[in-house]
């Protein structure tokens, strides 16, 4: 059969060549009874192609079921699935068929494969290698002649290698395998998608037809569409139930379209680090190593005074250093801050050196020994005074100079009762 006339048997709207691939490759193993992987985002239509493949082959007069592992509990999808014997388990008062044998001779459909637990993997995998299978509860060995059907809207080789899915299963029924093209793969097949759905609900509905602007149908078109054919039929039934004006405008459209997210829209399970989790850690990162570097060039100072009875060369030739040091210290007189176009200078200290005369070195009072509080909450407290000083109380600033969000400074500002 022409891939234009399964289009038709079976209502499919498109012309993509990635769609008519798809098509061309269930139409080809649709005769055999080998088992078929079927891959694609959801709401991409597999189950179309499951039906696709079972009305195509020789085991169209038999019967066919869709089976969801996803929303089989684990406890009890081995007895949905290969049945169970009278008090196998407690509830189990009678026997029971399973989906296996009352679907012998027919086509079993199987999707959210990678949601299936292993131990039932295990009991599919013999089911596919030799037809044989043991209800719950029982030891006698039942035959089955049943054609297996696969989907899954994540990626299958992934699971395998995190121990979740058995390699052996994996090969097995990736056989032949078919991807679905997501929506936003097929931009050509969005409008006249769109245009069916449309008409088909304002028929069922009895609303006036809708018509789209080109404006609209241009953000119809660019739009990613992370529910695929499913998402695009549900605005579009929306549309022709809320909608009064019979010409669809972007302003309209933007109103039953949600807001774009950046990333990723594949369906995976994704560890996102909380944002102002990561801003706390990076203030306090910065809060240490900044006193890692002032303790050293302290240190280095110090060493050059004791050695040299004075300050060297080596510092009197790049103050900058010591500027750098004491950088957030407030100095009286005409070492204030000074304000030249909004933009605030950073005090300069003079260092003296010494006569070569006097090599004593003497000190006019006695040094007091303070020693320096290693407290976070200190440091950070310091950090965002000297923060929101610099930028005249205007939080907005002071987070962008600290590195973290205003959310975040509001909510340290509270707890410091800064």
């Amino acid at each position: 059969m022409e891939i234009q006339e399964i289009k038709q048997r079976f209502g499919i709207i498109g012309n993509s060549p990635l769609l008519n691939r798809a098509i061309d490759i269930a139409n080809q193993v649709a005769p055999t009874d080998i088992s078929v992987l079927i891959t694609g985002e959801s709401g991409s239509g597999k189950e179309v192609f499951s039906h696709i493949i079972h009305q195509m082959s020789p085991r169209k007069h038999g019967p066919f079921i869709a089976v969801n592992c996803g929303a089989i509990p684990e406890g009890t999808i081995d007895s949905e699935l290969f049945g169970h014997e009278k008090g196998a388990y407690t509830g189990a008062i009678g026997e029971r068929k399973g989906y296996f044998e009352t679907v012998n001779g027919g086509t079993i459909f199987l999707d959210e494969i990678a949601e299936m637990p292993l131990g039932t993997q295990a009991r599919l995998l013999r089911v596919l290698e030799s037809g044989q299978y043991i209800k719950v509860g029982s030891s006698k060995v039942e035959k089955t002649n049943v054609r297996v059907i696969a989907a899954t809207n994540v990626d299958v080789y992934d699971a395998v290698k995190s121990g979740r899915f058995r390699e052996d299963l994996y090969y097995r029924l990736n056989t032949v395998p078919l991807r679905i093209p997501p929506l936003r793969d097929r931009k050509e097949d969005i409008y006249l998608l769109f245009r069916k759905f449309t008409a088909d609900f304002t028929a069922k509905y009895r609303s006036p037809p809708i018509q789209m602007n080109e404006e609209a149908q241009q953000m119809l078109v660019n739009y990613s569409w992370p529910g695929n054919v499913r998402q695009l039929k549900n605005i579009a039934e929306q549309l022709a139930v809320l909608e009064r004006d019979h010409t669809i405008s972007a302003q309209s459209l933007l109103q039953y379209i949600p807001q774009e997210n950046s990333g990723s829209n594949l369906p995976m399970r994704i560890n996102q680090q909380k944002k102002d989790d990561f801003s706390e850690r990076d203030i306090l990162y910065k809060v240490l190593f900044d006193m890692k570097r002032d303790v050293t060039d302290l240190k280095k100072l110090v060493v050059d005074i004791i050695e040299n009875g004075g300050v060297t060369a080596n510092y009197t030739g790049n103050p900058q250093v010591l500027n750098q040091l004491y950088r957030d210290i407030e100095i009286e007189g005409d070492h204030q801050f000074h304000h030249q176009n909004n933009h605030p200078q950073e005090p300069k200290l003079t260092i003296q050196q010494p006569t070569q005369n006097n090599k004593d070195f003497s000190i006019a009072h006695e040094a007091e020994e303070v020693e320096e509080s290693l407290s976070l909450l200190e440091k950070e407290s310091d950090l965002i005074k000297k923060a929101l000083k610099k930028h005249k109380g205007k939080r907005k600033f002071a987070a962008q100079e600290l590195g973290i969000s205003e959310r975040t400074l509001y909510r340290k500002i509270k707890e410091l009762n800064l």
